[in-house]
């Protein structure tokens, strides 16, 4: 009989959804011999289907007392159950693996000192970190993080880069090109971050140079950012008033998985301004769409660019307005660093990733 493992697949939007989504993608139809198994939300019931052996429902909202139940209770015939976020249910009594991608919650001020972090996340953490078999993260860097903030020992973690979908290449014909319209209210050339608006996102920062080299340069471009965030979006939009750069700047939500590459190819470049950050996907999906990359010098983010992008202080309005102007101004720079970015994409493929997972269900399930 195949080992089972049980992955917890009920979050499957955001980095985390993008990571889960392209591992169950991979595992579909090589898992040698370990048969792979979801749990699901209902909505997603259908797709996930696809990819595994068995999918159980499950709609009870997260961060609940009934979740932590029902989800020991859907895995507890698994041989293996790995949860791919830190929400992990305590009252599960098989081995257990975990993804923790950043301890983001516990080293910045902007979370910290949240009720939600010392009442949940800081002691969730903590507890599940000791609890877990093991645990997988995504950048030496969150490794760090984890060892020095929770506690646990080097041996306990893997680290196991993200990659890039097969979908983000560079636009090589009209037809993969950005057609006008086709995100209302937005046209070339332009700006563009990829992310949600939460206060290490640092798009304050971004905002900020942005409006800097408009107001020097005089430049055509607009700046789209494509995510969203209830709580912060708010901040945002009044940045944007304030600094006068509200009529050239869109902000669209959601862009759907299929438009997305075509959203990078179109860009004139990519700027991530974190302060934190566990890995970064959109660096990697940006580079391998053909666009340069400007990020900030912070946590994960120089591992994952390498030397394919340019960085900045991301406490500093004025190196990042710098950057921008030294890509715009400079066509050799920018095919430079697009060359770069292709071939350091390469680098990082999600069927790598998910191969690298396999080989450590087998460990931890004694398989060979």
């Amino acid at each position: 009989m195949p080992k089972t493992v049980t992955i917890d697949a009920r979050w499957l939007v955001g980095g985390i959804g993008t990571y889960t989504r392209s591992l169950l993608q991979e595992f579909h139809g090589h898992a040698n011999g370990v048969q792979i198994q979801a749990i699901v939300r209902k909505e997603d019931f259908c797709s996930v289907r696809r990819w595994c052996a068995g999918v159980t429902v499950i709609d009870t909202p997260i961060y609940t007392l009934l979740e932590q139940i029902q989800v020991a209770r859907a895995s507890r015939s698994c041989d293996l159950l790995h949860v791919p976020h830190f929400n992990a249910p305590l009252f599960h009594r098989g081995p257990l693996l975990v993804s923790i991608m950043d301890v983001s919650h516990l080293t910045s001020p902007a979370y910290r000192r949240k009720l939600s972090t010392l009442i949940y996340a800081r002691p969730m953490l903590n507890a599940v970190a000791r609890k877990a078999d093991h645990v997988v993260t995504v950048s030496d860097y969150s490794k760090n993080q984890i060892v020095d903030w929770l506690g646990i020992s080097e041996s306990k973690i893997t680290v196991i880069p993200c990659g890039v979908g097969q979908e983000f290449t560079p636009a090589s014909t009209e037809t993969d090109s950005l057609r006008p319209g086709e995100i209302p209210g937005v046209e070339s050339p332009f700006l563009l971050y990829v992310g949600n608006l939460k206060p290490h996102k640092n798009v304050s920062t971004l905002l900020r140079a942005f409006a800097q080299v408009r107001k020097k340069n005089k430049l055509r471009h607009s700046l789209l950012i494509v995510g969203d965030d209830p709580r912060w979006k708010s901040f945002v939009v009044e940045e944007c008033f304030r600094l006068g750069i509200r009529d050239c700047t869109n902000l669209v939500p959601y862009v759907p998985q299929s438009l997305l590459p075509r959203v990078y190819a179109a860009a004139d470049l990519l700027v991530m301004p974190s302060t934190l950050e566990g890995f970064g996907l959109p660096v990697l999906e940006a580079m391998a769409c053909g666009t340069p990359v400007i990020a900030s010098n912070a946590a994960s983010l120089p591992q994952v660019g390498g030397d394919a992008a340019l960085y900045f202080d991301p406490a500093s309005t004025e190196e990042l307005a710098t950057q921008i102007e030294r890509i715009l101004e400079s066509r050799g720079l920018r095919d430079g660093l697009r060359h770069k970015g292709i071939q350091r994409a390469k680098q990082f493929s999600w069927q790598a990733s998910a191969r690298r997972h396999l080989e450590l269900y087998c460990q931890l399930l004694g398989v060979n």
